[in-house]
């Protein structure tokens, strides 16, 4: 069944270009060694802050490419341009 992992965050705007150069790097090579990453959306909501929800085709998918990006170098530079980070997971039960 399909999960999405949802970030929120805020990105300084001096940080903005830089984070999402980042964010497209990092998209890419998670995407090169999990193919189960099936799209990426970020959201700039009305507060100014950032939704970033990544669907993938299974939680174990997910979970593997979590473990595996924990030594990926760029994953803390692209988080190190954000504040007040969330993270939620949740599982799709319907779309239409």
């Amino acid at each position: 069944m399909p999960v999405v992992r949802i970030h929120h965050y805020r990105v300084e705007a001096a940080d903005l270009d830089a984070m999402l150069a980042q964010r497209t790097t990092l998209i890419d090579g998670i995407r090169r060694n999990n193919p189960g990453l099936t799209e990426t959306r970020l959201t700039r909501l009305e507060d100014g802050s950032y939704s970033d929800t990544w669907r993938w085709e299974s939680a174990e998918q997910m979970l593997t490419a979590i473990g595996a990006s924990q030594g990926f170098p760029l994953v803390g530079a692209t988080m190190a341009l954000t504040v007040e980070a969330t993270v939620e997971t949740g599982e799709i039960v319907d779309e239409r």
